[in-house]
């Protein structure tokens, strides 16, 4: 792959994984323009979404970029600043056409005003027992919005399809020969707008701006916890919009009142209306869902397929799309549908079952070689810090994964104390929870583990 193809097959997998608004906002203009030594390095416009690359996206990037290139540990991102303004131009029509023209993501693109992309619709929004309450209050809604359920809380795990059924909402008020003026905004953008208003001194234009709408969509809500001048700030815009009868439509990956550091107030606020939840689909739900996406995206794939991705994707809708999406990739390349065969190996990294395929060989082997050590020095009384770590997350990748008890790890690692290994997998654990680097480094472990024998 060059470095376009390779960046434009991250980009399809990122753009499933969250709303169009945060992907217009953190992934124009960029681009990789180096590889070497196992460092990719990617260019972004400013330093801002340097920032927010590295703190937000960053291991998701790095996981995409690892099923396409194993030899791939770490991302630098770096400003790229234009030689000129004529270059500056014309890099960035090519990198807005990109997604649209050279992937076929033409749905990649946003309104400017409402930021609702016009792809989420009701004609394209598959229904099933997971989701009827949530698809009905929004059915509801669009009869009399603000009136109905209001606020409308809507509330599931990642992938579930809550971004689309809130966008489907938006896009049908804001159409015909009276539109309601509506604002979809991600909850990070928010948070993101309120910082920047405060330190530019400009909050109550936002305020005003915000309290004009006639509708209000907040996406992923659960990232106000432990923002006191958001919650501050959207507690009053909330009571505006409300008082004067305008629809209030949120989302969030738990129900209010489990969303820690938030007000009391607030969570109020949320279940004051219609609190509704999305939940797994079934198998033939899946299917449809499927089957739906391969019209969208006008191409063709074999049943038998169809039927695999459907069955062993069961959490989680935006992991079927990104499925699907490997298979039009591979389309695009090869000029073929993929077979049944073909199609097993392009999706192993999606589609892999770890109680089957790991084993402590495999666990110690992928350790030794991330550090670049050999096997047997990771059963090495030696207390060097090069061996010491690598050590105890052995321990605790074989107790996590396996399943091993705390003696039975003790006696495969020399006859250490139940009670050293205990330590020992208490101080990963603390450390995955602290540092995301080092969450990084044990995610790309166990894609090594889990790939091995795929």
């Amino acid at each position: 792959m060059t470095h376009q193809e390779l960046w434009q097959t991250v980009l399809a997998q990122i753009q499933l994984n969250i709303s169009p608004a945060n992907f217009a906002t953190w992934f124009t203009n960029t681009k990789i323009v180096c590889q070497e030594e196992g460092t990719v390095t990617v260019s972004v416009p400013n330093s801002f979404a340097k920032e927010w690359l590295e703190q937000k996206y960053n291991k998701e990037i790095l996981k995409i970029l690892r099923t396409l290139d194993l030899s791939i540990k770490e991302i630098i991102y770096q400003i790229e600043l234009p030689a000129t303004k004529i270059k500056e131009n014309s890099r960035r029509a090519e990198t807005q056409e990109l997604p649209a023209e050279q992937l076929g993501f033409a749905e990649l693109e946003t309104d400017k005003e409402t930021n609702l992309n016009s792809k989420y619709s009701f004609q394209n929004y598959i229904i099933g027992p997971f989701n009827e309450l949530a698809y009905a209050a929004a059915e509801a809604i669009i009869k009399e919005p603000g009136k109905a359920y209001n606020p409308l809380f809507i509330y599931g795990g990642v992938g579930l399809g809550k971004t689309h059924l809130l966008q489907a909402v938006g896009n049908e008020l804001s159409k015909g020969s009276s539109p309601y003026k509506v604002k979809y905004i991600p909850s990070d953008k928010l948070i993101s707008v309120i910082v920047n208003s405060i330190r530019n001194n400009s909050i109550e234009s936002l305020k005003s701006d915000l309290r004009k709408v006639d509708v209000l969509i907040v996406d992923d809500v659960q990232f106000f916890a432990g923002k006191e001048k958001t919650q501050e700030e959207f507690f009053h815009t909330f009571n505006d919009l409300y008082q004067k009868g305008k629809q209030i439509i949120l989302s969030s990956d738990r129900p209010p009142k489990a969303i820690p550091a938030i007000t009391e107030r607030l969570k109020s606020r949320f279940e004051g209306g219609m609190v509704a939840d999305v939940s797994l689909p079934d198998y033939e739900t899946r299917l449809a869902i499927l089957k739906q996406k391969t019209l969208e995206k006008n191409t063709e794939v074999p049943p038998k397929v169809l039927e695999y991705i459907a069955a062993n994707i069961q959490k989680n809708v935006r992991e079927i799309e990104s499925a699907l999406n490997r298979l039009l990739i591979f389309q695009k390349i090869n000029n073929k549908v993929p077979s049944f065969e073909e199609a097993k190996k392009l999706l192993r990294t999606i589609i892999v079952s770890p109680s089957k395929f790991t084993n402590p060989t495999r666990i110690i082997q992928a350790i030794s070689e991330f550090y670049d050590l050999e096997d047997k020095s990771l059963f090495c009384s030696s207390r060097k810090k090069e061996f010491v770590k690598p050590r105890q997350l052995a321990m605790y990748l074989l107790r996590k994964e396996l399943s091993f008890s705390f003696p039975a790890i003790g006696r495969k690692f020399g006859g250490k104390d139940h009670t050293t290994v205990m330590h020992a997998c208490q101080l990963i654990n603390r450390e995955i929870q602290e540092s995301e680097r080092f969450s990084q480094e044990v995610d790309l472990i166990l894609q090594k583990i889990y790939i091995m024998d795929a």
